[in-house]
């Protein structure tokens, strides 16, 4: 008999599954008043299952994700334990497999044809799920069974799921929630993108999925420890907290959302069109194009239920929203409770006038009555049809319903299934309905089925949370229509089983994805066209896309992806067309009225879903014991110490060949390191080495805060430039100066073999190269794409090396409790300067590749007289042909670790440095011009 009490799979439509595992008892709780309640929280705390490791992997490629959960429990008690294992996955995601390790004995999911109960009926289950664990977007899996005393246990969850692009982002969420402190816990996301990476950011762990608009940057920055390895077409992000760390963020093991955000680098106006094994993808997502108007009647629930925060959200983020619409739009505004009420019996134009007016409108109303949903749509519909009627714009706008509601008809038709045969009747596919759920009690069920039917999008809100950003959020990714009638053919002939290839619409940040089977894997070109409209015109997109013969053995065999027994691992691009086959499959089946109908796509999905191992709700897993080959933990990717390395076998052969390699993730920067001493740090103080001539020079410049100082000029040859940005503080007192300059910005432009933008300060680093990244300093990192690297060693140093060849090293002077006089500063040293050409200039390029000596001195330079109290030791340098007067001085760099002598040169280093310290300020921190050069006189 299996030692499993309980399976439950949370999952949309999901019906007939085992009961949930009842919740963890503890019979401590119940030992007799006498005990110390002190005593009885330390006895359940000694013998609580203790989980010893929650990892988490997953491997995007071509925006498809595999992800594979793995949990280890130990029993610590004297007798056997229930224990649990549950995960929240995206409602989007399908489950490919689960495996349960029970002592020495091993249970392997499989998936079989669901039996239908119920007559025909197969019960739907969405709205309850979400409701149960309260976050959007999201369905739990829960699974437990009986420990025996000092055993262990190990439960394996796969899932896949298809990245949605919204707001020009995909966004990959991984739950992080074990419930209590892990002794081992990570969650690693690899990347991996054929036409480039773009914009890849981590953000701060969330405890909602419920994010607000998303129209600002998240400055939270990644959580701590985490580590991001990037190159131009894959990327690496690791989050390895220790006990403490963890302990930090959530003391009850429910640290939130760890996101994974980026978007792809988009070349060719038809889109991205993938082809491996007889398979292909195309993702088109056009950009630059002048927006369609839009023609939207804002319908918004005002009945008693909306009463309080509801409303006034409601009212606020339509407020924004209002001020969101474009001058070539059209509006009206619906409120509806038991009564219709219409702001205007026709769209307006959007003026000033009427914005303010709008917004009065909605400011004074009230909540009273009941929820009449079918004649508010009807109205609704009705001033867009008559709207395009008699304007004649049908072809050169989109017409949407926003429609807002916080329950379940009450009033006027209540039915559900004639609500919608009355909406599809009167939309005719013309009119995109777009519904929000506002709050638990909505009948999100028939908001979904509405937006299914004509062609819109749904979203649950939750009161709870900033619906106000909620809402704005749903409306900034329909805001913006580019194009309408969407058409994508391929030659028929050519193409078999294609998923949907018609849209009403496109909207911008959005995507469209299409994906199907080739008749001839050997056929080496595949022709596309594309057909919509946009505000201006008919377009007409054309291209023979080559169809190169698989160059990648993708071998997955340890990663999180499922095989049949005995077969061949599929291709990515099949699991993709399988997944979306699937999902519009799913999607007519809860359209459709004719049973049929419904019963030939059942059978459909069933078949697919059975033999891809996809867990939907015409499908069951079963846990069969499986043989035990080898030990558990090797047969199912866990090693003793932590988990196998997952999806690195498809990295290396994907990065083994047409890809350029990432930069390997090694230990950052230690200040404590020896590099050149050639730096400016400080007040600043400047520190030049001739290692050739054993000779350490060093020279103050006293610049004003603002002023911007060009260190190294060599845009010209190298393309390398770097300045930085001066910022005050009052001189310490009894000082000899009235105020100290210290650098607060290092910029980097790099122009060769592309340009990239590096901005450095105390607290972040920005790397531009066409994609943004920003890295906050108080975490390691390591970035790097086409010969540059950047490095980031937490609150110590930045490390910037360029093709190799030329090095920099950022060091972060950083106080917890400044003095008046101090403020965190940049100190900049040369580390490799090999790179740089003999024309390189600035306050420290121009020495790089020149030698000094010093005359006039009687003992070695090497080993200067130290000077008696009260003497010194002076000397003159003769250097580029210029003699200057110099004395002989001692200096701390490297945060002060060190101690060097230098010949000081006095008065802003004049004589020894080309030209005036005025000549050496920049106009802007990326300025790449200098006042001088090979060519120039070195006395200006």
């Amino acid at each position: 008999m299996l030692p499993l009490l309980g399976l439950c799979f949370a999952l949309p439509l999901c019906a007939g599954l085992l009961e949930e595992a009842r919740s963890w008892e503890d019979t401590s709780d119940q030992v007799g008043l006498r005990i110390p309640r002190q005593v009885r929280l330390l006895q359940r705390l000694k013998t609580k299952p203790l989980m010893t490791e929650f990892s988490v992997k997953s491997t995007i490629i071509s925006r498809y994700a595999f992800t594979t959960v793995a949990c280890r429990m130990l029993n610590r008690g004297s007798e056997d334990q229930e224990v649990t294992f549950q995960m929240q996955i995206p409602a989007a995601a399908f489950i490919t497999n689960f495996t349960a390790l029970i002592g020495d004995k091993v249970y392997q999911g499989e998936i079989t044809e669901r039996e239908k109960r119920n007559g025909d009926k197969v019960k739907e289950k969405r709205n309850k799920t979400i409701e149960d664990n309260g976050e959007k977007g999201t369905e739990t899996f829960r699974a437990s069974a009986v420990l025996p005393s000092k055993d262990k246990a190990a439960f394996l969850l796969s899932y896949e799921e298809l990245l949605q692009r919204r707001l020009g982002k995909y966004e990959h969420v991984v739950s992080v929630r074990p419930q209590q402190l892990v002794g081992r816990l990570t969650v690693e996301v690899t990347v991996l993108e054929r036409p480039g990476i773009a914009e890849l950011e981590v953000l701060g762990l969330q405890n909602s999925r419920q994010r607000g608009s998303g129209r600002g940057p998240d400055d939270s920055g990644p959580p701590p420890s985490t580590v991001i390895n990037q190159n131009e077409t894959f990327a690496k992000v690791v989050f390895k907290p220790s006990v403490v760390q963890q302990a930090k963020i959530a003391q009850n093991g429910i640290l939130g959302d760890f996101i994974v955000r980026y978007d792809v680098n988009r070349e060719q106006s038809i889109g991205d069109i993938q082809v491996l094994d007889g398979y292909f993808v195309h993702y088109f997502a056009p950009k630059d194009l002048p927006p369609l108007p839009k023609n939207v009647v804002f319908v918004l629930d005002s009945s008693a239920s909306m009463v309080g925060t509801k409303l006034r959200q409601t009212k606020d983020a339509l407020f924004t929203i209002l001020h969101d619409l474009r001058p070539q739009d059209h509006f009206n505004i619906v409120g509806f409770s038991n009564r219709i009420k219409v702001w205007k019996d026709h769209l307006v134009s959007v003026t000033p006038n009427s914005i303010r007016d709008g917004k009065v409108y909605i400011h004074h109303m009230s909540p009273s009555g009941g929820t009449d949903i079918n004649g508010a749509l009807q109205r609704g519909i009705q001033l867009l049809n008559d709207y395009v009627a008699h304007n004649d714009i049908e072809d050169r706008s989109v017409s949407l319903v926003v429609f807002l509601t916080d329950g379940k008809p009450t009033v006027g038709e209540t039915h559900t299934l004639k609500i919608l045969n009355n909406t599809r009747e009167a939309a005719r596919g013309r009119v995109c309905i777009f519904t929000v759920g506002i709050g638990a009690d909505v009948d999100f069920k028939l908001l979904e089925k509405l937006s299914l039917e004509n062609c819109g999008l749904t979203r649950r809100v939750h009161e709870d949370h900033d619906a106000r950003a909620q809402l704005i959020g749903f409306y900034d990714e329909i805001r913006t229509p580019l194009l309408s009638d969407i058409r994508v053919d391929y030659p028929p002939s050519l193409v078999e089983r294609a998923t949907r290839t018609l849209f009403p619409n496109y909207f911008n940040g959005s995507e469209i994805v299409i994906a199907g089977k080739l008749v001839d894997r050997a056929m080496d070109r595949l022709h596309v066209e594309v057909t919509a409209s946009n505000s201006k015109k008919f377009v007409v997109l054309k291209k023979d896309v080559p169809v190169e013969p698989r160059k990648v053995g993708i071998d997955v065999s340890q990663s999180p992806r499922p095989r049949g027994r005995g077969q061949e691992e599929p291709n990515h691009l099949e699991r993709l067309w399988s997944y979306l086959t699937l999902k519009e499959l799913l999607s007519a089946w809860l359209q459709s009225i004719e049973e049929p109908e419904r019963e030939r796509l059942r059978q459909e999905a069933q078949a697919l879903a059975v033999n891809h191992h996809f867990l939907i709700p015409f499908t069951s897993m079963t846990l069969k014991s499986a043989p035990r080959t080898e030990a558990p933990e090797a047969a199912y990717g866990m090693s003793s110490t932590s988990m196998a390395t997952g999806p690195e076998t498809v990295m290396q052969s994907l990065r083994g060949t047409h890809l350029q390699p990432g930069p390997a993730v090694k230990k950052p920067y230690n200040p404590r390191i020896k590099i050149s001493k050639t730096s400016a740090d400080g007040d600043p103080h400047f520190v030049v080495d001739f290692p050739l001539s054993n000779l350490t020079v060093c020279f103050n410049i006293d610049g004003e805060p603002g002023h911007i100082l060009r260190l190294v000029s060599d845009h010209a040859d190298s393309g390398v430039t770097v300045n930085g940005e001066l910022i005050g503080a009052p001189a310490p007192p009894n000082g000899h100066k009235k105020q100290r300059t210290y650098f607060r910005t290092i910029t980097i432009l790099v122009n060769k073999p592309e340009r990239s933008y590096l901005e450095i300060t105390p607290s972040r680093v920005i790397v531009d190269g066409g994609d943004r990244l920003v890295l906050p300093c108080n975490q390691s990192a390591v970035v790097g794409r086409r010969g540059l690297e950047v490095s980031v060693s937490a609150n110590a140093s930045v490390t910037v090396s360029i093709q190799g060849t030329v090095a920099f090293v950022v060091l972060l002077h950083l106080y917890k409790k400044p003095a008046p006089y101090q403020r965190n500063h940049l100190g900049f040293y040369i580390a490799n300067g090999q790179g740089l050409s003999s024309n390189c200039h600035g306050l420290l390029g121009q020495f790089l590749n020149q030698e000094a000596r010093l005359i006039g001195l009687s003992k070695s330079p090497a080993h200067p007289p130290v000077p008696e109290a009260g003497e010194r030791s002076e000397a003159v340098l003769e250097v580029k042909g210029r003699q200057v007067p110099v004395v002989w001085k001692q200096r701390r760099i490297y945060n002060g670790e060190e101690q060097v002598d230098c010949w000081f040169a006095r008065n802003n280093a004049a004589g020894l440095i080309d030209g005036e310290y005025k000549g050496y300020l920049a106009a802007h921190p990326f300025d790449s011009e200098t006042a001088f050069g090979p060519g120039l006189s070195q006395g200006l």
